[in-house]
């Protein structure tokens, strides 16, 4: 493994104290990966989709900056959280402030959605959980925020068992793993086409995340200033991100 930062930042990014968000690039068997680190305990973590008066779909990272603007906060790092229909409404179950606005879908299906086991991000007041989704169902947690997609990358320490090493199915991916305790956060973007073995034994073996779940593979998008990240294109459906208050 290699990192292109400097030694101290990397002690922090794995082990010790560390900004509340750090977004660094790291490489792992060759390939390179952007990396942001959220201590959940300390930042404004949660999800975006539709505008709050108008009901119109957020759609891009400007235009959340532009709502938390409004807001008196600036959005520090974002990034895309969950497969969505062409209305930009999420496949799965999503929450928003408490309120669902989609149910949980535990049925297999076509796509990566639908490849059992799939999962759901819960966000919490100071956690941050990736449970699978039938376990997600039978403990029904309490969250703020949540966002459904598929298949999860790692469960329990292990890779997802549809999982091949020698695949030929190459997108850019991003995804999401959270530690043990729920305080901390990795998303993680690819830079190039990996393979969902590749891109679950990033989280199983260097990130050390206990769960870990695939947001998507075909527009994968960033924000993150501290890396020069504002990718834009088609809009998205659900987005995560970290906001704080403009100083």
């Amino acid at each position: 493994m290699r990192w292109r930062v400097a030694a101290a930042a990397l002690a922090g990014l794995i082990a010790g104290p560390a900004m509340a968000v750090e977004c660094n690039v790291l490489q792992h068997d060759g390939r390179d990966y952007s990396v942001c680190k959220v201590d959940v305990e300390a930042e404004e973590l949660r999800l975006f989709l539709n505008h709050p008066e108008t009901g119109d779909v957020l759609g891009s990272f400007g235009n959340v900056d532009a709502l938390v603007s409004d807001q008196g906060k600036a959005l520090r790092f974002a990034m895309n959280a969950g497969m969505y229909h062409q209305d930009r409404s999420p496949v799965g179950h999503y929450v928003e402030e408490g309120e669902e606005q989609m149910r949980v879908i535990a049925s297999a299906g076509p796509g990566n959605f639908g490849l059992l086991p799939n999962g759901v991000l819960c966000i919490q007041e100071g956690a941050a959980l990736v449970s699978e989704t039938k376990r997600f169902q039978a403990e029904q947690p309490e969250c703020r925020f949540a966002t459904q997609s598929g298949p999860m990358l790692v469960i329990d320490g292990k890779l997802h068992p549809r999982f091949l090493p020698d695949s030929d199915s190459r997108f850019v991916r991003n995804g999401v793993g959270t530690s043990e305790d729920g305080t901390t956060a990795w998303f993680v973007m690819s830079h190039a086409p990996v393979t969902f073995h590749e891109f679950g034994v990033l989280f199983r073996d260097e990130l050390k995340t206990p769960q870990a779940l695939y947001f998507d593979g075909n527009i994968s998008k960033l924000y993150a200033p501290d890396l020069g990240r504002h990718d834009g294109g088609f809009p998205m459906g659900p987005i995560v991100g970290v906001v704080a208050p403009v100083e």
